[in-house]
């Protein structure tokens, strides 16, 4: 079945439903369009930090310690 069948069949299920079970479906399609959203916000936030230039002096960073600062060494 396509999207278009699809979106059609499911119409006229929910035509068929009372009331309160179609109101369930809205909340239940609201639900599931904030999780794609949130999920779309998310990975644009990721996006923008990882191309972002305001935490780049961390990479050039010179190493402040070394392994012969260690006074105790574990094994």
């Amino acid at each position: 079945m396509n999207r278009e069948q699809l979106i059609e069949d499911t119409f006229q299920k929910v035509n068929k439903l009372p009331n309160e079970k179609i109101e369930e479906i809205n909340h239940f399609v609201e639900f599931l369009l904030s999780k794609i959203e949130d999920t779309i916000d998310l990975e644009g936030i990721a996006e923008m930090t990882s191309t972002s230039k305001a935490f780049e002096f961390l990479h050039n960073e010179e190493d402040l310690y070394t392994v012969n600062d260690v006074i105790e060494k574990y094994k």
